[in-house]
């Protein structure tokens, strides 16, 4: 059974572009949703709008495959599941450990997407010397003094924290000198890792404050609509043009 350490994905020899390689997931994700109705064939208009990217990105994506699909055919669906899933490296098995086995790290154990995707929970670790031997998925988490053993054992180079951030970066650095060389990282923290080790960062409270951010501008867009249309239409043209500056897109600046 490959067990991830000594098979390595293919794109950074194959040159294919970093922004490349975080959109063919999200063709993955469509494909398969494509593969599991038994559609036989795709164009390019239709999968770039499933992935929500334009059709023009999507077919120099699919260039660095190799992968032009027929015209007026469109693109094989099978065969572009396979040959995107072979260059993710997800055409083998994927032993993960997860590293925090609280709400968060018991969730993720109890994700039913990661086998179908290519990884296998090999083990769950935590600090706590209560949860030890107990089963969370079906899994006993284990203790984070045998943190080495199981990597080792294992054969595992890709780690989950889902620690709290004070743990975090000692986990990191532990799970770094056992040989995992690929972190996914829950901790609300940035983690500093040696070259050749490649870290990808989730933090939920960001993704929610950037959205906050567009709420409250939705709002304030909203509010200066309802304030306009309250105002006779000659009130809010000259409204609008004492708020800008000669070029008509800044404010005058006013002398003292």
């Amino acid at each position: 059974m490959a067990t991830g350490r000594t098979h390595r994905p293919a794109t950074r020899s194959r040159g294919i572009p970093e922004a490349t390689v975080a959109r063919l997931p999200l063709y993955l994700r469509a494909l398969t949703a494509l593969s599991e109705r038994s559609v036989p064939t795709v164009s390019s208009e239709e999968l770039a709008a499933a992935a929500g990217v334009n059709s023009a990105k999507l077919r120099k994506d699919f260039s660095y495959l190799g992968s032009y699909g027929t015209r007026g055919v469109g693109y094989d669906v099978e065969y572009l599941v396979y040959q995107i899933s072979r260059e993710l490296g997800l055409t083998q098995d994927w032993p993960v450990v997860i590293v925090g086995i609280g709400n968060l790290g018991a969730a993720l154990a109890n994700y039913g997407g990661f086998a179908s995707r290519g990884f296998r929970v090999a083990a769950l670790i935590d600090a706590d010397p209560a949860m030890a031997g107990k089963p969370v998925a079906g899994i006993p988490v284990q203790h984070t003094d045998d943190l080495e053993k199981i990597i080792q054992d294992n054969g595992v180079s890709i780690g989950v924290i889902a620690t709290p951030a004070g743990a975090a970066q000692q986990v990191c650095d532990r799970l770094v000198a056992a040989g995992v060389t690929s972190i996914l990282n829950f901790a609300p923290t940035v983690l500093t890792v040696p070259d050749g080790v490649d870290v990808r960062k989730v933090d939920l409270s960001i993704e929610l404050q950037i959205l906050a951010f567009h709420e409250q501008r939705k709002a304030g867009e909203e509010a200066m609509e309802a304030m306009t249309d309250g105002l006779p239409a000659a009130a809010a043209a000259t409204k609008g043009s004492a708020d800008q500056g000669p070029d008509g897109d800044v404010p005058a600046v006013m002398p003292a």
